[in-house]
């Protein structure tokens, strides 16, 4: 089935930073079919004087004539007046969307074009991209990083989530849109691109310069470590995510592991429908998955598909601040149903669902259309999944290889599989970014 007609669901803020690549990150969403509301890019009339022609009167359902007269209006005035002609009319098209949708004030609401389209797609399911590699908020006053991809130029950099991109290649950012920034982040292999970064914490700004790369992320990487524990990374829910993982756990469970550690830290989503199929790898039966929570207080079940073969092992789920939407729904469903510990800091709270609807060969739109729920409706949405242990993964511990969160992870599942007590969580300091707010 193509992609563009699955149930998605991608991280509300983030993005990944592709040469050429899509606009609004990863999302939460169903696809819908194209409305009709908008007309088409033949029907504009480029040279009409400022008065809305018959043509465009045409174009325009009749109920909304009168409404879209000041729109048409400014269009022809634009091509008649505007000092640099010709009119790039589809930049204008693609304006007038995102426009529309920044007037919206509740969860995620952005257009992509096609181009940013394919990009997205390509990444989801693991095929190469070129880029900085990281995921990013524009929802902000700044772009602001999100998490870097492993092994890639925004990683060996030591780009964290919560920097923000204050300006590039030395030109101040600040006022500029974020979704603007980003596209000047955007380049091809083996470009160079500075940034200069906000971190919290530090005294004054600094620059990073990255060498974009040809990146290839693949979903899932796996690996029996020498203690007898079963390591599984999922990098995002692409499409082939259920088949990869369930490839990975059929070759780690032949070989009698202790227990599992399941790494979601740095995954932003992907499709519906591969988190629920990961889920269901772990839990017994048929269960709620997740809840959507429409406006009007209706809750529709997503529920698991029964067929999981690692629903007794012992396990352990990594997470931090750039784990959102499906990693969220995965991992909110294993802590309610008791089935797995959760380590390291808060994921980011991306709970809104969005609804992605194709236009006709011309991108999608993806409108905010519920909130989705944990199996004990726990909202995700500017919240996040509070760990049962609590452990950072600091500056320090990035630059000398360290890393504690999987150290605790390893230490937690053995306290469960020895019954012994879990190890008390470090308390959680109010410094600690835990999420970013979804205006």
């Amino acid at each position: 089935m193509d992609k563009t007609l699955r149930t998605i669901l991608i991280t509300a803020v983030s993005v990944i930073l592709l040469a050429g690549a899509f606009s609004g990150g990863f999302l939460v969403g169903h696809l819908l079919p194209l409305s009709g509301q908008f007309p088409s890019i033949s029907q504009f009339i480029p040279s009409a004087p400022p008065t809305v022609s018959p043509e465009q009167q045409s174009a325009t359902p009749g109920d909304v004539q009168t409404l879209f007269a000041p729109f048409w209006e400014t269009w022809n005035i634009i091509h008649e007046q505007y000092v640099d002609q010709p009119v790039d009319d589809v930049k204008l098209m693609e304006g007038a969307i995102n426009g529309m949708l920044q007037t919206l004030e509740v969860g995620l609401n952005y257009y992509d074009n096609p181009e940013q389209l394919v990009q997205k797609n390509n990444y989801l399911n693991g095929k190469d991209y070129e880029g900085i590699g990281a995921y990013v908020d524009t929802s902000g006053e700044y772009m602001t990083i999100i998490g870097p991809i492993k092994d890639s130029p925004a990683a060996k950099a030591g780009l964290r989530s919560g920097d923000q991109v204050i300006a590039v290649d030395g030109n101040d950012m600040t006022g500029v849109p974020p979704e603007d920034v980003r596209q000047k982040v955007l380049g091809p292999e083996g470009t160079e691109v500075t940034l200069t970064i906000l971190r919290k914490g530090e005294g004054h700004p600094f620059d990073v310069t990255l060498t974009r790369a040809k990146i290839t992320t693949p979903l899932v990487e796996s690996e029996m470590r020498p203690d007898g524990i079963a390591y599984v990374q999922l990098n995002t829910f692409g499409d082939s995510a259920d088949r990869d993982l369930r490839l990975a756990l059929d070759e780690l469970l032949a070989q009698n592991p202790k227990g599992l550690i399941l790494d979601l830290r740095y995954n932003g989503g992907g499709y519906l429908d591969q988190g629920i199929a990961v889920t269901s790898e772990f839990l017994p039966g048929r269960q709620v998955v997740v809840y959507e929570k429409y406006g009007d207080g209706r809750l529709k079940e997503n529920m698991s598909i029964g067929n999981g073969i690692a629903v007794d092992i012992p396990m352990v789920v990594l997470i931090n601040e750039a784990s959102a939407s499906a990693s969220e729904i995965v991992a909110g469903a294993l802590q309610d149903y008791g089935r797995a510990k959760l380590v390291g800091v808060t994921t980011f709270g991306k709970g809104s669902v969005q609804s992605v609807n194709m236009l006709d060969n011309q991108g999608s739109v993806a409108v905010t259309s519920a909130q989705w729920l944990t199996p004990s409706q726990r909202l995700i949405e500017d919240i996040g999944l509070t760990p049962d242990v609590y452990v950072e993964l600091t500056q320090d511990d990035f630059e000398a290889g360290l890393d504690p969160q999987l150290d605790a992870a390893v230490e937690t599942l053995m306290a469960v599989i020895n019954g012994t007590p879990i190890p008390t969580s470090m308390p959680m300091p109010t410094s600690v970014i835990t999420s970013t707010p979804v205006p």
